[in-house]
């Protein structure tokens, strides 16, 4: 039986829902975009066109909710590869938008750059466990011209093989990566059957939908583009200083989004994914390292099985800007409640001080500890009970079970989880192999890594169209 985790009681989960149809029909969200509040009028919703605020009726909430496909898969440029929603696996989604890397030779932090983007990209395609990807460093090389764009969208597919998620900020930003979707994909009914990519749309908290990121997703409309919502309202900063409450808030948030998107394009693959934070109370800002994190990801995924709806949790991770003790049990404490909760996706390796900065290193660990956490939620089972009372009797009173086949058959099976991470030997081995230490072991696999693999070569001719793309962006800039 798998490990059952549950941090919502049932009464908590049907609250949320209905505190949630109470503020969308009551006080509503502030819809910036002129396109958005025109097609949720049609859909039925009450908008003030003097103040940009609408309003939900239930009823418009729980047509969407019904509107929404339960099951979809999430493709890639990887031949074979796939990742279907809503059948009981999970997938990491590497953590995003650093602005410094940390230098594990140099022990010190520095600006990011392209070539730690690059590298971060490289990386998560290597992992088998990290199935989608973020922007690990921020792209702001992408935003300077449409030129640029085309090319941040080609690099990405140059160095990644799964699943992307991301955004543009504008339609004619969107038109742009539209164009390179049909390059990579051969054409626009191959991007609407793999769904190679998704959209990340982020209300901002408190209820406000933006204009430009929104008004760019509705630029794809027709492409079958799955979307995922991410608001992440801050308790005690932009949400109330309450767990429940800054979830009523973010589900307020995705809630009104999903009224937007379904009015827009009926059965549209959606991902409930809104990631709640935690204000560090001594400063004010977000440090992610707090142990609430834990726990508002693992309700997100209850809340998102309420509605029976694919969902991407997150994890929260560390206020230290570098690996070490901190981190360590920062993220270990805040990855282990979402992901007994097992979300689709989970959001979370790779980043510390706040999600601000880049460690390489930090990443394997993170898929180590989700490793971890994959076997706490696989949970005790039933294996090994046939033939117990014999294998027992055998062995007899002091005995041990240590040449018994079913020993070897349980090492086999996965019965334990055997780590290749960090030390598993004596203590006097480990001081004749040189007292090895943790950090650079990873920096080694890292490298090791980085030398070794590479990614799925896009087509010659793929190339040259991207190029004659790029050209073409970067000239009508």
């Amino acid at each position: 039986m798998q490990t059952q985790l549950q941090v919502l009681s049932e009464d908590e989960r049907a609250q949320v829902h209905e505190l949630t149809l109470d503020l969308l029909s009551t006080t509503g969200l502030r819809v910036d975009t002129r396109r958005g509040r025109s097609i949720l009028a049609e859909a039925g919703a009450q908008v003030d066109g003097l103040t940009s605020m609408v309003r939900f009726p239930r009823a418009l909430v729980e047509s969407s909710l019904l509107a929404a496909p339960r099951q979809f898969a999430l493709g890639g440029r990887r031949q074979g590869w796939s990742f279907a929603l809503n059948c009981a696996d999970c997938t990491l989604l590497a953590d995003g938008g650093a602005v410094f890397t940390f230098d594990s030779q140099a022990n010190e932090n520095r600006l990011a750059a392209f070539e730690d983007w690059e590298a971060a990209t490289r990386l998560i395609d290597s992992l088998d466990e990290v199935g989608v990807y973020w922007a690990m460093v921020q792209p702001t090389f992408a935003e300077s011209s449409f030129g640029e764009l085309v090319a941040y969208w080609g690099n990405i597919f140059r160095n990644f093989s799964k699943h992307v998620q991301d955004c543009t900020s504008t339609p004619e930003g969107s038109r742009w990566m539209l164009e390179v979707l049909q390059v990579v994909f051969n054409g626009k009914e191959a991007v609407q059957r793999l769904k190679p990519v998704s959209f990340l749309l982020n209300p901002l908290s408190p209820l406000v939908i933006e204009a430009a990121p929104t008004d760019a997703y509705l630029e794809t409309l027709g492409w079958g583009i799955p979307v995922a919502v991410m608001p992440m309202p801050m308790m005690g900063s932009t949400a109330p200083a309450s767990l429940l409450a800054t979830l009523v808030q973010a589900n307020c948030e995705v809630l009104a989004m999903l009224c937007l998107v379904q009015a827009a394009a009926p059965g549209t693959p959606f991902l409930y994914a809104p990631a709640p934070m935690v204000m560090e109370p001594h400063s004010g800002r977000f440090a992610s390292g707090e142990v609430e994190h834990a726990l508002l990801g693992a309700a997100v995924t209850e809340i998102a099985r309420f509605y029976g709806l694919p969902v991407q949790a997150s994890t929260g991770g560390s206020g230290s800007p570098v690996p070490g003790l901190q981190a360590g049990y920062e993220r270990a404490l805040n990855w282990v409640l979402p992901s007994l909760a097992w979300p689709d996706i989970l959001v979370g390796p790779g980043l510390l001080g706040g999600s601000l900065t880049l460690c390489l290193e930090q990443l394997l660990i993170d898929v180590e500890v989700f490793r971890r956490c994959r076997r706490l939620h696989r949970g005790v089972g039933s294996a090994g009970v046939k033939g117990l009372a014999q294998e027992i009797q055998a062995a007899g009173p002091g005995g041990n079970f240590l040449a018994n086949r079913s020993t070897r058959d349980a090492v086999h099976r996965g019965e334990w989880y055997i780590s290749k991470v960090g030390v598993h030997t004596s203590f006097e081995r480990w001081q004749t192999d040189g007292r090895p230490e943790l950090l650079p072991e990873l920096r080694e696999e890292v490298s090791r890594i980085l030398s070794e693999y590479h990614p799925l070569p896009l087509d010659a001719t793929v190339e040259r169209e991207l190029a004659s793309l790029e050209k073409r962006a970067r000239q009508e800039s």
